[in-house]
């Protein structure tokens, strides 16, 4: 019972129409309206990952996730297996929701990182035999089809041949009594066919009277030449529909033969039309996931920035103020919360947006917080909020308070504390309070307390507020209670398990901020907002008088840290902004930069691709060079003219030298240096050693420093000392041979190799050579031995090149000649 008290105080059912607003059935509407809440933290995880998929989903679909032809069949499925006979209506919206189904699977079959949502689809059965065969038997507008049974078309045959003749007659008569009738019309009555005659001339045309005009000047009378075949008809016509509802019976045996399945079908599509509409009402609150914690493991609430979710759909449909978050961060060694402050200042919304809060983690709706939201798994939500005062029970408010919290300790497994209705006598005996290491029945419980131990003698009541909240420090997971007492606020200081916290008031304004402040406790406003309303001022300090100095005093700190709040809030306020600043600051620069990277590296390899080119246009023309040396005997003049030519070639394409970089300053004995390190500017004493090593003094101070950790005012850095290294001996060079003697040295045998790694090894052979070179290519194509020797031409240390003796291999061999 307190759990459905619960909801009602909650205004759960509020939240339940506005998320059935974001369903696209009517199943899902019906489902969401009456949501049922999880009894395990498992299925409270289940529906959480349903939604969170479904999330993901929506996010790559362009239109969403579609419900199209989905209906409520299940009044359809019960008639139909007790043997009743569906309508064609009824047969259509079947087939509908078949196809319905099987788009949704097939949607959901296309998409990757789905498990939850493709294993609740595994199981689908959209039986497409079923679905077509409906479609073949019923058309568009719900009747029967001539293809439906060949009994049925012969018979539609009949009765379109039979219309023809009755129509045929019907139209000879009107024309030989055109006199008679009033408008040239046939037209039907009781499903028989008529022709409208004016009264005073009906023995004109003799027949039964079907229907009379409202002014009775019109009679429609169905001729007796056509009775006969108006008989005929309505034969024809009840065994037509004797045929069309033999047809509707079979397709309604088929259905009732997969009931069971087309069952499950409906739970699965309302299921994903439940987790759509958590999804989208979600998304619309600007929600986020939840995450369940174990406090035991020492996980702390947070909900930063909660919003009452039903004040949030008043303020965007209803023209509502606007709302202001609260945020709840709960240490795990927290048990109580007691929230003070002044009337209408938000305690209340606070309690009732926590409650809703935990309600929607569990039914697998996203909290509208910002991230991350954690949050325990509370197998119970109870409350008492508001007044349960009755006439017609005789129930004071402070009566209605405790039949509730009797309730609520009745939920919590243990009623020990006696505040039941009949133990109202505060006054006459002292309550037993349950000792604190008993163990906890029920330890997963949010208890909601508003105004706790009101409603009687102020004394007596704060009394009974300590007891039950050291009681719920023992029996439930959280409690979160608002009061006016004061002795509440000292239960902090003698238990750690509690804390307080307080809603924020402006006394500029007079009016409350509904902020709420965490860790200082509420202090009175009375005197001051009475004050300032105008009562006597005579009357107001009378007033604190009474109250005592140690009160003032009490209110004078908590002003105090009040403030200091503000100031810690400011500046908090001031960095966020120089965070975000710096945040945007360096996504500017690092835009810029991958930029300039980009255009570096699409520079790098324009100039690689034109590097390239230039090497071969200049191995074109060294090549050019070389071949005409080789026609004929070269003379002096030619090979000047080759030499001149190559050198343009060479200053052509060689890049240019770059600049030598201007040489770092050398500190010198007196000069003025900065030591960056030390961000000190000193003199020096003694020029730097070969190990780049010189004194400087600053102030009364001198040390040794390293060179590199040194540089000029302006900025330069000093160039580096280089030691003297021992000039190297002198090398002989070896003589060279002036015989040309083949031995293994000067033999290179290519005999299987490719031209292109023929030419690598030519080359390097060619360039290690003091003399000629024997190149072994064999006979085989011939196209190794073509490819030595354009290699050959080309090179610019071959003089030139000649077959070898017969006895030396003939021209399987080439000697090349080195200049």
């Amino acid at each position: 019972m307190i759990q459905s008290e619960t909801l009602e105080l909650l205004e759960w059912h509020r939240l339940c129409q506005h998320l059935a607003t974001f369903a696209a059935t009517k199943l899902g509407a019906t489902a969401a309206r009456h949501l049922k809440i999880p009894n395990s933290q498992t299925q409270s995880e289940q529906l959480l990952e349903q939604t969170k998929e479904v999330y993901q989903l929506e996010s790559r679909l362009t239109t969403g996730l579609s419900f199209e032809g989905i209906q409520d069949i299940g009044d359809s499925l019960e008639r139909a297996e007790r043997s009743g006979v569906l309508s064609g209506d009824e047969l259509l919206a079947i087939a509908t929701t078949l196809a319905g189904a099987r788009s949704l699977r097939r949607v959901i079959d296309n998409q990757e990182d789905l498990p939850i949502l493709t294993e609740l689809v595994a199981d689908l059965r959209t039986y497409p035999e079923l679905e077509q065969e409906i479609h073949r038997c019923i058309d568009e507008r719900a009747q029967v089809t001539d293809r439906a049974s060949q009994k049925l078309g012969e018979i539609r045959t009949d009765l379109r041949r039979l219309r023809t003749q009755i129509t045929q007659k019907l139209q000879n008569i009107l024309q030989a009594k055109s006199g008679a009738v009033q408008e040239q019309l046939i037209t039907q009555r009781s499903d028989r066919f008529v022709i409208p005659v004016k009264a005073p001339q009906k023995d004109a045309i003799p027949g039964i009277v079907h229907d009379t005009s409202t002014s009775g000047a019109t009679l429609y009378v169905e001729p007796n030449s056509v009775v006969p075949l108006g008989n005929q008809l309505r034969q024809i016509i009840r065994r037509e529909q004797a045929e069309e509802e033999a047809v509707r019976r079979i397709l309604t045996e088929q259905i009732a033969a997969v009931k069971p399945d087309l069952e499950r079908l409906l739970a699965i599509a309302t299921t994903l039309d439940l987790a759509t509409a958590r999804s989208r009402y979600s998304y619309w609150l600007g929600a986020n996931p939840p995450r369940f914690i174990q406090r035991e493991d020492s996980e702390t609430i947070t909900l930063r920035n909660l919003r009452h979710p039903l004040l949030v759909w008043q303020q965007q449909h209803e023209q509502g103020q606007p709302v202001v978050p609260v945020d709840l961060l709960i240490d795990p060694l927290i048990r109580v919360v007691t929230i003070t402050g002044p009337n209408t200042g938000g305690k209340t919304v606070t309690l009732k947006t926590l409650g809703l809060a935990a309600l929607m983690a569990k039914v697998g709706l996203f909290v509208p917080a910002r991230e991350p939201v954690e949050i325990p798994w509370f197998e119970q939500v109870l409350a008492d909020i508001g007044d349960e005062q009755s006439l017609q029970q005789s129930l004071s408010t402070f009566s209605g308070h405790i039949r509730r919290i009797s309730r609520i300790l009745e939920a919590l497994g243990d009623g020990e504390l006696g505040l039941g209705t009949g133990d109202l006598g505060l006054g006459t005996e002292e309550k037993e309070i349950p000792n604190p290491q008993s163990p906890i029945p029920n330890p997963q419980s949010l208890v909601l307390l508003d105004e706790v131990g009101a409603g009687t003698d102020p004394v007596e009541g704060s009394a009974l507020a300590i007891a039950l909240l050291q009681y719920l420090a023992n029996h439930a997971q959280l409690t979160i209670a608002t009061t006016h007492f004061g002795e509440l606020k000292a239960l902090k200081y003698e238990d750690e398990r509690f804390e307080n916290a307080s809603v924020e008031f402006d006394e500029s304004t007079l009016s409350p901020t509904y902020r709420l402040l965490w860790g200082i406790p509420g202090r009175s406003n009375a005197l001051t907002i009475a004050l300032r309303l105008g009562l006597k001022p005579e009357v107001v300090q009378q007033a604190k008088t009474q109250v005592g100095e140690a009160t003032d005093e009490v209110n004078q700190v908590i002003a105090g840290l009040e403030a200091q709040r503000r100031r810690q809030e400011t500046k908090a306020a001031e960095a966020q902004v120089l965070l975000q600043q710096t945040e945007r600051l360096y996504k500017e620069v690092s835009a810029k930069a991958a930029g300039l990277e980009e255009r570096e590296s699409s520079l790098r390899a324009s100039q690689e691709i034109a590097v390239q080119q230039a090497i071969a246009q200049a191995k074109g023309e060294i090549a050019q060079v070389i071949r005409r040396l080789q026609k004929g005997t070269p003379t002096a003049q030619e090979a000047q003219q080759a030499t001149n030519a190559l050198n343009q070639i060479g200053q052509q394409y060689q890049p240019a030298t770059p600049a030598k970089p201007k040489a770092g300053f050398m500190p010198k004995v007196g000069d003025r240096i900065r030591v960056p390190k030390l961000g000190q500017i000193a003199d020096v004493i003694a020029a730097p050693n070969e190990d780049g090593e010189l004194s400087v003094r600053f102030g009364l101070m001198k040390m040794t420093v390293k060179l590199q950790d040194v540089e000029s005012l302006d900025g330069q850095k000093p160039e580096p000392v280089v030691k003297a290294k021992p000039a190297p001996a002198p090398v002989t060079p070896p003589p060279q041979s002036v015989l040309e003697i083949r031995t293994s040295q000067n033999t290179i045998d290519l005999r299987g190799k490719r031209v292109a790694d023929a030419e690598y090894i030519l080359d390097k052979a060619i360039s290690e050579a003091t003399g000629p070179v024997w190149i072994i290519h064999g006979y085989g194509t011939g196209k190794l031995r073509q490819g030595v020797h354009t290699f050959l031409q080309q090179h610019p240390r071959v003089n030139n090149y000649e077959a070898a003796e017969q006895a030396d291999g003939g021209t399987g061999v080439t000697i090349a000649h080195i200049k």
